[in-house]
């Protein structure tokens, strides 16, 4: 007589590029009754996240809503949507998500120019000056914000400044900066912004928060071919989302309860509160793993606070570090994607995983690990100066 096998998620502390840690309460909030995705009660639930979206993404944008998917599904809607076929597409690029960007802008038909950076470098911005100028007519331009795979955080408004001088539109990705760094919209001028709930919203992978400004909403309703995509059509989910409530698709019920409570949560603590969290806990870290010996791999002065990269000390077993602090202390951290793979690790500290303690926990692993590997580690140091960054206000 055979049995089912018993399922016993280990307990992990998440400091990898995501999923982070999810708060208590967002995890009770997905264990609430089911109801259909037209009961009178979900749509109420629905409304209070586009006003609460609003507020966390720095908007005043009508259409603004959650696409159903990872924070790819965003990434899909805002460029399917966005660019038709023959359109002429900027793309900066400094890393992997940049890169995909620009893939899908080509999928839709888009004729794109890359703007090429340096794996660890912030977005070029002459350079895409000097791109939109050469390609005239350009229609959309695309940047990232919080580039994953690199750890650099780029400014928006001066692409922005582009873009709009050449009539062109500015879509940036926000996947991994929103709910723990600043993320303007309205300010910025950014024209469509996407994110995800699995990084410093602190809850499950599975809704995508977008928003588009009036003039990229105009772009979208004038197409003249329908979008190649009918799951993320924004018209058609704008039409479920709004008070029309013609139906699309079938809502990922839990994961808007769990979308709510992880924006309410972001209110409760406050955004600014929430920013200065991730930035003391994100400096401490980078500041212990300086003193500890380290290399920190993105430019100083363009490093994320949520996510930092480190290089991969020379002799070192990538895969071994990351397995033992798995194994031996229930860290997860990530390796390096693309041009970094087997060179940096990648550590987050987004949303519930930002914490001081998780900081202290993983210089001390850490340190203690690569001597294992035969690295001279300065362990008082780096907690020193670790500490010294948490005590500051």
């Amino acid at each position: 007589m055979s049995s089912t096998p018993a399922f016993n998620p280990p307990k992990r502390v998440l400091m990898g590029p995501g999923p982070s840690g999810a708060n208590p309460r967002v995890l009770r909030a997905m264990t609430a009754p089911l109801l259909g995705h037209l009961d009178p009660e979900f749509l109420r639930i629905m409304d209070n996240c586009r006003v609460m979206l609003r507020e966390v993404m720095r908007t005043a944008n009508e259409v603004t809503l959650a696409t159903p998917g990872t924070g790819t599904s965003g990434m899909e809607a805002a460029v399917m949507n966005l660019v038709e076929p023959g359109d002429r597409v900027v793309a900066g690029v400094c890393g992997y998500f940049g890169e995909r960007v620009a893939l899908m802008a080509e999928r839709a038909g888009g004729v794109v120019t890359r703007v090429q950076s340096p794996w660890g470098s912030p977005t070029d911005t002459a350079g895409i000056q000097a791109a939109v100028k050469a390609a005239g007519g350009v229609k959309l331009v695309t940047m990232v914000h919080a580039e994953t795979s690199t750890g650099v955080q780029s400014e928006v408004q001066p692409v922005s400044k582009v873009a709009h001088e050449a009539g062109a539109l500015l879509l940036v990705d926000c996947v991994t900066s929103l709910g723990g760094v600043a993320v303007e919209a309205d300010r910025w001028g950014a024209d469509a912004v996407y994110s995800g709930t699995q990084k410093c919203l602190s809850a499950p992978p599975g809704v995508a928060p977008i928003t588009l400004s009036p003039a990229a909403w105009d772009r979208v309703r004038a197409r003249e071919v329908p979008s190649n995509t009918w799951y993320l059509d924004m018209q058609l989910l704008e039409a479920y989302w709004n008070n029309q409530r013609v139906y699309h698709h079938t809502a990922p019920i839990s994961m808007i309860y769990a979308l709510h409570e992880a924006l309410a949560l972001v209110l409760d603590e406050g955004l600014e509160a929430r920013w200065a969290r991730h930035e003391k806990n994100g400096r401490a870290l980078q500041a212990g793993l300086e003193a500890m010996g380290l290399v920190l791999h993105a430019d100083a002065g363009y490093r994320l606070p949520v996510l930092t990269t480190v290089r991969i000390p020379e002799g070192v077993n990538d895969a071994e570090v990351r397995g033992a602090l798995l194994k031996r202390h229930g860290i997860e951290v990530g390796g390096g994607l693309g041009d970094l793979r087997g060179k940096v690790w990648r550590v987050g500290l987004m949303g519930e995983s930002s914490t001081s303690g998780n900081v202290l926990l993983f210089l001390s692993a850490l340190g203690k690990i690569l001597r294992e590997q035969g690295v001279k580690t300065d362990q008082r140091a780096a907690t020193d100066a670790a500490a010294a960054g948490l005590e500051r206000e």
